[in-house]
């Protein structure tokens, strides 16, 4: 659950852009990189999407040292538009929703440390970059994204928001999608996070057909292991419920 909080739609206090000074990673930096790399990677090439692991070599990752994001940039934008922009907190939802609609995606680039390795309360570049940036190089999750933050930023009212906030939730933090008859894991929250995964794909979760109406009704709490999932059958029904969402709250 360290990983799996949707702080930048809570955030209680803006964040700046920043640079990425890579240099300054230590070797217990990349040593916490390298851990958690080969922890997840050993799960998921079995229990993650083909988008998420095909993106993940696209943009370059790896399990030696922390990634440089002007590497992954380099690799991403030409591909989608995207790029990760480093940020030094939580961004407010409406800030955030912004830079999506920009094609930016903003990154915090710290590293837990060693002592914190499964449980940390805020997200860092493990969740940010591992977690969420290799489904960006998937032109049809990048078109999504990309027009979610583009209706997301006009919402006005506080039920809007939270209305938008539990779709990105359900897709974008904790989405399944059904892979060649089987339930694989795409939201950052489960990429990142060893336990959520397991409990995503376990008995103890109820996952449920995907449809817009079921999602915004399905309340959620970020500090628990969730009860609840939805499945899509691809990433072309993100694209389809985000125009219904938007029309629904009067957003197109």
């Amino acid at each position: 659950m360290q990983d799996t909080l949707c702080a930048h739609l809570h955030a209680p206090a803006p964040a700046t852009f920043v640079e990425q000074d890579w240099a300054a990673y230590t070797d217990e930096n990349h040593l916490a990189w390298s851990l958690l790399y080969e922890r997840r990677m050993g799960t998921l090439r079995d229990t993650g999407s083909r988008v998420f692991l095909d993106g993940a070599a696209v943009i370059g990752l790896g399990a030696t040292r922390v990634p440089d994001l002007e590497v992954v940039n380099a690799a991403l934008r030409p591909r989608t538009g995207w790029r990760a922009v480093p940020v030094s907190g939580f961004l407010p939802a409406r800030d955030f929703f912004a830079c999506l609609a920009d094609r930016r995606f903003p990154t915090t680039v710290t590293v837990r440390p060693l002592a914190q390795l499964d449980y940390l309360p805020e997200p860092d570049i493990f969740h940010d970059v591992f977690g969420h940036v290799p489904l960006h190089a998937d032109p049809v999750f990048a078109d999504f994204l990309h027009r979610f933050g583009q209706l997301a930023s006009r919402a006005r009212s506080d039920a809007d928001v939270e209305a938008m906030a539990r779709l990105f939730w359900f897709t974008v933090e904790f989405g399944l999608v059904r892979e060649g008859g089987m339930v694989k894991v795409y939201g950052s929250g489960l990429i990142s996070s060893h336990g959520d995964a397991a409990n995503a794909l376990g008995a103890g979760c109820d996952r449920r057909p995907f449809t817009l109406d079921a999602v915004l009704a399905q309340p959620f709490e970020i500090d628990r292991m969730q009860d609840v999932l939805f499945v899509v059958e691809d990433f072309g029904q993100l694209f389809q419920a985000v125009d219904d969402a938007a029309r629904q709250l009067g957003l197109g």
